[in-house]
């Protein structure tokens, strides 16, 4: 039986990428600051700790482990990365759990780690046209993201590639794109766009107003988390190192995205632009170095991965509805 240890198992991806791991037969421990906040537990051990501690790090990371699996990242989104407000903490505590963990995975011989890295570390100028944004994986020099969470996410795969050529780790590095769905943040501030604009058409009255940061011109791709976890497996058996793109090449419109869940939702509902945090203005995933490496990219409609994502923030609602009752 492989051993494979998922650091920011309590977080989204972390816990869907644990309960696949376990489907394909994996002994896993998880390691986080929490809990599943949906009890989306599935792991064999689960340790809370924190990453930026080396002694954690030295307790989660056993020699007996074939993989280890690093997501834990200090995060959220648009409300959460470009405000400013948040950039130390960002840089930082990010930052530190990679080197913390890497280092650990070379002292304790461990052949093999995933790193999640971001499409937020693409350059700012390749995405300024909404209509054509350049995210192929060769673009990411002159460097030149548009955040600080970016350029830590850059920073990181450097980092990981390093330990790769220097001592012989296998490394394999994939950049997500916007990744979504069910037991994914939908309130509190760190919620991506897909849920925060689920959640709003969620709680609607009839003939209300849905308030859309920016322009609404803003472009985007979105991904379900299952297509995700299935790319993040299939790179891990592979022998391709990466960076790789995991994400859909098919992008939309904030605001033909808020249009599409509001179709969904059955309601009748008009949008108002506001000003509010947005990122670059286009960004959506290439995907001809996957289907090369992987002979493999997702497949699934944004549409039907939008009805599963909204059902489940609209349950989300209604069980908060009757524990507040």
């Amino acid at each position: 039986m492989k051993k494979a240890l998922v650091c920011g198992a309590g977080g989204f991806i972390g816990g869907h990428l644990v309960k696949r791991l376990k489907e394909e037969g994996y002994w896993v421990r998880g390691v986080d600051l929490k809990e599943n906040e949906y009890g989306n537990i599935a792991s064999d051990e689960f340790i809370i700790g924190d990453l930026r501690d080396m002694k954690t790090v030295a307790e989660v990371v056993t020699s007996d482990l074939d993989e280890v699996y690093q997501l834990a990242a200090d995060m959220g989104g648009a409300g959460f990365v470009f405000t400013g407000d948040n950039d130390s903490d960002i840089m930082h505590n990010s930052a530190l759990c990679n080197l913390n963990v890497l280092d650990e995975v070379k002292t304790k011989g461990i052949k093999k780690i995933f790193y999640s890295s971001s499409a937020c570390m693409y350059p700012e100028y390749n995405q300024m046209d909404p209509d054509n944004p350049k995210c192929s994986e060769d673009s990411a020099y002159p460097a030149a993201p548009d955040s600080e969470y970016g350029w830590e996410k850059l920073f990181s795969e450097r980092l990981y590639l390093t330990y790769n050529r220097n001592h012989g780790i296998e490394v394999r590095v994939a950049r997500f794109h916007n990744i979504f769905g069910p037991q994914g943040t939908w309130d509190g501030g760190r919620e991506k766009a897909p849920a925060a604009l689920c959640r709003k058409v969620a709680m609607a009255q009839e003939n209300d107003v849905i308030e859309v940061w920016g322009d609404g011109k803003q472009t985007r791709s979105f991904l379900l988390v299952d297509e995700c976890v299935e790319g993040v497996r299939r790179l891990m058996e592979s022998d391709f190192t990466g960076p790789v793109n995991i994400g859909s090449e098919e992008m939309i419109s904030i605001n033909d995205y808020a249009k599409m869940i509001i179709d969904i939702s059955g309601k009748k509902l008009t949008l108002k632009n506001i000003e509010g945090p947005t990122g670059v203005a286009g960004r959506n995933s290439d995907n001809t170095l996957i289907r090369q490496k992987l002979d493999w990219e997702p497949s699934m409609p944004l549409r039907k991965s939008t009805e599963i994502t909204y059902r489940w923030i609209s349950e989300q609602i209604e069980k908060k509805k009757l524990e507040n009752a």
